[in-house]
C-alpha cells in the first residue's frame, strides 16, 4: 500500500538525520550517481524514495535493509533521500513517502511497487521481477542495458528540444531573455561532446516539460561560431555556461549525466521562480485548495483593521511576502485572515490566546499544526519556519480533526477601516428637568 501525500502522510516534524549508512547493504543514491548506478546498469534495481522525517519510512527501514542483505549479489537495492534531493524525486513523479520503484529491463520506464512492506514481500517481488527480466532476455525482446542505450540513441538522443544558437541569433535569444539558459559550447570532432549529446538532448526535453520552458538548453558549435567562442573564452569542449538576465554567465561544473543536468536546471528554475501568492481566506475553497495542494500551509491571523489601519496591516503582509520569497523552494501555501473573520478556524488552531498577529503552519493531510511562539517579525518567523524545515517543532492536532466551517467574507479593500455608524437618538421630546424630579 502506497502512502501517498494526498491521502495519508507521514509525521511531519520529527527530526531524523538519515535512515541508511555506508555499512548497510542498501546503496545510497543521489543525483550525482543515479544515472551511473541505476540507469546505465544491467542489474535489476529496487529503489526506495524516502524522507527522513517520514514515520512510514522509518518503519520500513529495517525491512528494507534485511531485503537488501538477502538480495545481495542478485538484485540491487537502493534508497534516495527525496526530501534532500527533491529534483530526483520529482523526475520520477514521487508525491508521497515512501515510494518504491522497480527499474527492470527498460530503465526509462520504472514500475511502481505496490506490495507489502515486509522484507519477505519485498524479496518476493524482486525475484518475480527478476524472473520477468530473464524471460524477456531469453525471448530476445529486451537486453537490459542495451535496450537503455537504444532508447537514448533514438528517443533520448532526439535533439528536438535543444536550441541551436549562432553568432547571429545568440544575443536576441539569450541575452534579451527573461528565461534561464544553459548553453553547451561544443566541437563536432570532440569525443566528450559526442558522449554528452544524448544526455543533453534527453535533459532538454525533461527540463522543458518540468519548467514550462522557463529553463532552456541550447548548443553552440564553437568551431563555426568563433565570435561567441572568443567572447566567452571557450578553450575546451564541451564547456557549459549558465546565462541569467542581468548577471554575468557562470560555468556549469556539475556532472554530465541527464539526471545531473536536470537537477541543476530545476534548482535554477526554483531560484528564479516567483514567490507563492499570499491569499486572503475569503471562502472555504481558498483554504482547501491551498492547503490540499501544498505540504504545509502557513496561515496568519492579522489584527482587526480598526486596530492597525491599512499601513499596519500592509507591514504585516510585507513580512509574510518576504518569508514566502525566502522559503519559496519549499512550495508551501500562504494564507491570511482578519481576527474574528474566521473564529472557528482560529479556535481549531489554538489562536487567540496569544493575541494578534498570530501564525500557524498546518499539515492538512495529517491535520496537525505548529504555532509561532516568537515575534511576528522577519526574525521570529524565519526562526519558526527554519525549525519546521529541518523537522523540528512541537505540533498539535487540529481541533475536531478537520478544518471547521469557513465563512465567505468580502476581501479587504486595502483601505483603513471605518467604525460602524450608530443610530442618532432624538432627545428633543425628553424633559430632562422632569426626569430629574421624578428620580428624586
Amino acid at each position: 500500500l502506497l502512502f501517498v501525500v494526498g491521502t495519508v502522510s507521514c509525521t511531519l516534524f520529527l527530526a531524523v538525520n538519515g535512515l541508511y549508512s555506508a555499512s548497510d547493504d542498501v546503496i545510497e543514491l543521489t543525483p550525482t550517481n543515479f544515472n551511473r548506478e541505476v540507469i546505465q546498469s544491467e542489474s535489476l534495481w529496487l529503489v526506495e524514495f524516502y524522507a527522513p522525517w517520514c514515520g512510514h519510512c522509518q518503519r520500513l527501514t529495517p525491512e528494507w535493509k534485511k531485503a537488501a542483505t538477502a538480495l545481495k549479489g542478485v538484485v540491487k537495492v537502493g534508497a534516495v533521500d527525496a526530501d534532500k534531493h527533491q529534483s530526483l524525486g520529482g523526475q520520477y513523479g514521487v508525491r508521497g513517502f515512501p515510494t518504491i520503484k522497480i527499474f527492470g529491463a527498460n530503465k526509462n520506464k520504472a514500475e511502481d511497487y505496490q506490495g507489502g512492506r515486509t522484507s519477505d514481500a519485498i524479496v518476493e517481488a524482486a525475484l518475480s521481477a527478476l524472473r520477468s527480466l530473464v524471460k524477456e532476455r531469453l525471448s530476445g525482446r529486451s537486453g537490459g542495458y542495451s535496450s537503455g542505450k537504444q532508447s537514448r540513441e533514438s528517443g533520448g538522443g532526439d535533439k528536438k528540444d535543444v536550441i541551436e544558437l549562432t553568432d547571429d541569433s545568440f544575443d536576441k535569444n539569450v541575452l534579451n531573455s527573461d528565461d534561464v539558459w544553459m548553453v553547451e559550447f561544443y566541437a563536432p570532432w570532440c569525443g566528450h561532446c559526442k558522449n554528452l549529446e544524448p544526455e543533453w538532448a534527453a535533459a532538454a526535453t525533461e527540463v522543458k516539460e518540468q519548467t514550462k520552458g522557463k529553463v532552456k538548453l541550447a548548443a553552440v558549435d564553437a568551431t563555426v561560431n568563433q565570435m561567441l567562442a572568443g567572447r566567452y573564452g571557450i578553450r575546451g569542449f564541451p564547456t557549459i555556461k549558465i546565462f541569467q538576465k542581468g548577471e554575468d554567465p557562470v560555468d556549469y561544473d556539475g556532472g554530465r549525466t541527464r539526471s545531473d543536468i536536470i537537477a541543476r536546471a530545476l534548482d535554477l528554475f526554483s531560484d528564479n521562480a516567483p514567490p507563492p501568492e499570499l491569499l486572503e481566506i475569503i471562502s472555504e475553497d481558498v483554504l482547501k485548495s491551498t492547503c490540499d495542494a501544498h505540504q504545509l500551509c502557513i496561515i496568519s491571523v492579522l489584527p482587526h483593521i480598526l486596530d492597525t489601519g491599512a499601513s499596519g496591516r500592509n507591514s504585516y503582509l510585507d513580512v509574510m511576502l518576504k518569508m514566502a520569497e525566502k522559503y519559496k523552494k519549499k512550495m508551501w501555501g500562504w494564507l491570511w485572515t482578519e481576527a474574528g473573520a474566521q473564529s472557528d478556524l482560529e479556535s481549531s488552531l489554538g489562536i487567540g490566546g496569544f493575541g494578534y498577529p498570530a501564525m500557524a503552519a498546518v499539515n492538512a493531510r495529517k491535520m496537525k499544526f505548529a504555532l509561532l511562539k516568537g515575534s511576528f517579525s522577519e526574525q521570529g518567523i524565519n526562526e519558526f519556519l527554519r525549525e519546521l524545515s529541518v523537522g523540528r517543532g512541537s505540533t498539535a492536532p487540529v481541533g475536531g480533526g478537520a478544518f471547521p466551517k469557513i465563512h465567505s467574507v468580502e476581501p479587504w479593500d486595502g483601505k483603513d477601516g471605518e467604525l460602524p455608524v450608530e443610530d442618532d437618538i432624538d432627545l428633543s421630546d425628553v424633559d430632562l428637568d422632569d426626569w430629574d424630579k421624578d428620580e428624586l
